[in-house]
């Protein structure tokens, strides 16, 4: 699971750098946000919610 939390992490962060049309450090500080928002997370199912809106995210390729 945590290997699953930071492998995304890193895609959201490397996601963000190729970025045209948005602020790139508005994202960055967006999804850092959200990650230690979630930090504090035991119940596995809102750990795996977060995980797939993120995955989701990346898949789509649009910024939320």
């Amino acid at each position: 699971m945590r290997t699953k939390v930071l492998r995304l992490y890193k895609d959201l962060l490397r996601y963000g750098q190729n970025l045209r049309y948005t602020d790139q450090e508005l994202f960055k500080n967006k999804i850092k946000g959200n990650f230690r928002r979630s930090k504090d997370l035991s119940d596995v199912k809102d750990i795996e919610f977060q995980l797939q809106k993120g995955f989701q995210l990346l898949k789509d390729k649009r910024v939320i």
